[in-house]
C-alpha cells in the first residue's frame, strides 16, 4: 500500500494526462498480476469492482469520527484541516500519527475491505475500520479513507486507467476499453491484459453499461440539422432504466447505475419470459393502462428508493418498461450495430411470444400504436411496451411531432440517428432532445442549512453547485420545490453524510442531484462560479443521476450566452 499511495501522491502532483498515465501503467507493470488487479480497482477510485452489489456502508461522519478519535485533535482543528484540504483522506494524512510497525499490504487492504462491508451494524463497521486505520500509515490512511469515500481526488479518471493498463500491457486502449465494458471489473481487465487475451473477454450480463446520452437542442431545424435520417420518440418523463434478461432472471439497473429491481417487483415478471437473453434500455413510467399513456413523474416518485413495494402502492402507481434500445441479444453484443438494426432486433424480441417462469405464454399485447394511444384493456401486471418510433423530413413536421408528445403529457422528443452505434456514457449529436420549459440545471448539493419557521428542525436550504472541470463550484441556493416528507428524508440522509458541522450550515458529502429551474441567471462574484440564479427553485430530486452527470460550468456559460443573445 506505501508504494500505492507514493504512487497516488505522483498523480495528484502533475495535471499532465500523459504523465498520469506513465505513472499508472509503471506502476501496475512493478506489482505482480493480482496486486495490479486489485489497485487498478482503488485507483478507479472503488473498493470493489463496478460488477459486484457489495458497499462498504460507512458513512463520512463515521469516518470522521473514527478519524478524530484516532487524531486525538478537537473538532475545531480537525474543521480547520478540512477547510484547508476539503478532503477527510487529506485530512487523515495529516492528522494521524505515525507509529512503529505500520504499514499495509494492498491485499490486506482489500480483505479489511471485504470485512466491512460484510459486517452488521454501525458499531461493527466503526470497529473495523478504526482497526485498519490503526494498522495503516498517515499516507497509506489518506488514500484508504479517500477509497471509502469513492473520490481519489488526484485528477485520475478511469479512463486513464485504461489508457495506463493499455501501456502497461501492450494492448491497445480500445481492446482495454471494450474489456472493461464488457467484465465491468478494470481488476480483471488488468488480468487479461497481463495474458494478453483482452480480444478473449466475454459479457459478463447483469452488471450495467453505461447509457448512451443525449444532447439538448433548441429547435425542430437543429432537431434535423445533424443527420440523414432521423428516428423520433417520445421524451417520457420516467427515470432512464437498464433490464438485464436471462434464462428467467431479471436484475433492472438506474442510470447511476444501481440496481433498482426492488423498487418495482413486477417487472420482472413482465421481463423474464423474454425468447432468449437481453439487455434492454428504456424508461420506467408510471402507467396508466385505461388511457395507454405514462402518468407524471411526481407520480413515479412515490414508487423511487423503496426496499419494499407495498400491494397498495403497486395497484394505485403502477409501471410500465417502455424499450427503446438493444444492447445485447441472443448470445451478441449489439451496441456496434445501427440503430436502424438494433430496432429492428427490438422489434422481434418484443413482439415474440413470451413464457412466464410458470411456463403459461404470455401474449404479446405490445402493437405500440394501438397499446400507446388507443384504449386497451389494462392487463394484469406490469408491461413491457417497445417505445413507438416515427420519422419527421421537416422541421414543420418534427413541430407537429412534438406538440402531440406533449398532448399525450411527455416531456418532448428523442431525435436519433438512424446509422448511429450504441455508445456507452458517451454525450454527443447522435442523440438529441428536445424539451421546452424554463431552464434548468442538474446540481449537487453541497452544503445544507436548517430552515426557518415551520423548518426549524429540518434540514431545508440547499447550497448547490456546478462541474467546472474536475472541482465543484457553487452556483445557487434554494429551499423550495420539495415536499415535506421529501425534506425529512433528505435531512435524514445529510445528517448521516456531514462532512464539516458548522451548527446551523453543514457541508455534506457532494452525492444529492437536484434538478432546479431558475427565471434567468447573471454574472456576480456572490458564487465561485461567477454566476447565480434568478428565483432558483428545485424541480425534483434526480436520485437516476450521479454527481458526475451534473451539469458543467461550460453549460452554464451556454445558457447565459444564449439568454443574453435573445
Amino acid at each position: 500500500m506505501k508504494e500505492f499511495s507514493s504512487a497516488c501522491e505522483a498523480i495528484s502532483a502533475t495535471s499532465k494526462k500523459s504523465l498520469k498515465t506513465a505513472i499508472v501503467a509503471d506502476y501496475l507493470k512493478s506489482r505482480p498480476a493480482e496486486v495490479a488487479a486489485v489497485s487498478a480497482v482503488f485507483l478507479s477510485g472503488r473498493p470493489f469492482p463496478a460488477w459486484e452489489e457489495t458497499t462498504l456502508q460507512v458513512g463520512g461522519r463515521s469516518l470522521w469520527q473514527i478519524v478524530a478519535e484516532l487524531a486525538g485533535k478537537s473538532e475545531n482543528e480537525l474543521t480547520d484541516a478540512y477547510r484547508r484540504h476539503g478532503d477527510l483522506g487529506a485530512v487523515a494524512g495529516e492528522m494521524l500519527a505515525a507509529r512503529p510497525a505500520q504499514g499495509l499490504s494492498v491485499s490486506e487492504v482489500e480483505t479489511a475491505f471485504r470485512a466491512i462491508a460484510a459486517a452488521r451494524g454501525p458499531s461493527a463497521k466503526a470497529a473495523l475500520v478504526r482497526g485498519l486505520l490503526i494498522r495503516a500509515s498517515p499516507l497509506e490512511a489518506k488514500y484508504i479513507v479517500k477509497i471509502m469515500t469513492g473520490d481519489l481526488r488526484i485528477g485520475l479518471k478511469e479512463s486513464l486507467v485504461e489508457e495506463g493498463i493499455a501501456r502497461a500491457y501492450g494492448g491497445t486502449l480500445a481492446e482495454v476499453q471494450r474489456a472493461n465494458m464488457l467484465l465491468g471489473d478494470i481488476g480483471q481487465t488488468v488480468r487479461v491484459a497481463a495474458e494478453g487475451k483482452l480480444a478473449e473477454a466475454k459479457m459478463r450480463l447483469f452488471h450495467p453499461l453505461g447509457f448512451m446520452l443525449a444532447s439538448p437542442i433548441e429547435s425542430a431545424d437543429e432537431g434535423l440539422s445533424y443527420f440523414a435520417e432521423a428516428a423520433v420518440e417520445d421524451k417520457y418523463d420516467g427515470i432512464r432504466a437498464q433490464a438485464h434478461v436471462a434464462e428467467g432472471e431479471v436484475k433492472i439497473f438506474s442510470r447511476t447505475r444501481d440496481e433498482i429491481t426492488e423498487s418495482f417487483p413486477e417487472l420482472p415478471h413482465a421481463l423474464a419470459g423474454l425468447p432468449h437473453a437481453a439487455i434492454l434500455d428504456g424508461e420506467i413510467v408510471a402507467w396508466d393502462y385505461s388511457s395507454g399513456k405514462a402518468r407524471p413523474f411526481s407520480v413515479l416518485q412515490q414508487r423511487l428508493g423503496r426496499k419494499k413495494v407495498g400491494e397498495k402502492m403497486l395497484r394505485e402507481v403502477p409501471v410500465a418498461f417502455l424499450a427503446f434500445d438493444i444492447l445485447y441479444a441472443g448470445g451478441e453484443l449489439v451496441i456496434d450495430r445501427p440503430l436502424r438494426e438494433r430496432a429492428k432486433i427490438l422489434d422481434d424480441l418484443v413482439a415474440a411470444p413470451r413464457t412466464a417462469r410458470t411456463g403459461t405464454k404470455l401474449s404479446s399485447k405490445n402493437n405500440q400504436a394501438k397499446f400507446l394511444f388507443e384504449e386497451t384493456d389494462p392487463p394484469a401486471a406490469a408491461t413491457l411496451i417497445r417505445a413507438p418510433v416515427f420519422h419527421a423530413a421537416s422541421a414543420d413536421e418534427l413541430e407537429e411531432r412534438f406538440a402531440a408528445a406533449q398532448e399525450r403529457g411527455n416531456e418532448g422528443l428523442m431525435i436519433k440517428d438512424l446509422s448511429s452505434p450504441y455508445t456507452p456514457g458517451k454525450r454527443g449529436k447522435s442523440w438529441l432532445k428536445m424539451k421546452r420549459e424554463l431552464a434548468t440545471l442538474d446540481v449537487v448539493v453541497t452544503a445544507v442549512e436548517y430552515g426557518h419557521g415551520k423548518r426549524i428542525g429540518v434540514l431545508s436550504d440547499y447550497t448547490f453547485a456546478v462541474w467546472d472541470g474536475e472541482h465543484l463550484v457553487n452556483i445557487g441556493k434554494a429551499y423550495s420545490g420539495l415536499t415535506d416528507v421529501e425534506i425529512v428524508e433528505m435531512t435524514k440522509w445529510f445528517l448521516e453524510h456531514t462532512i464539516d458541522d458548522q451548527g446551523f450550515r453543514r457541508v455534506v458529502e457532494p452525492k444529492i442531484v437536484l434538478e432546479v429551474a431558475f427565471n434567468n441567471m447573471m454574472q456576480s462574484d456572490r458564487h465561485e462560479s461567477g454566476y447565480a440564479l434568478r428565483f432558483p427553485r428545485i424541480v425534483r430530486l434526480r436520485p437516476d443521476k450521479s454527481p458526475e452527470e451534473a451539469d458543467t460550468l461550460e453549460r452554464v456559460r451556454e445558457i447565459y450566452g444564449k439568454q443574453r443573445n435573445s
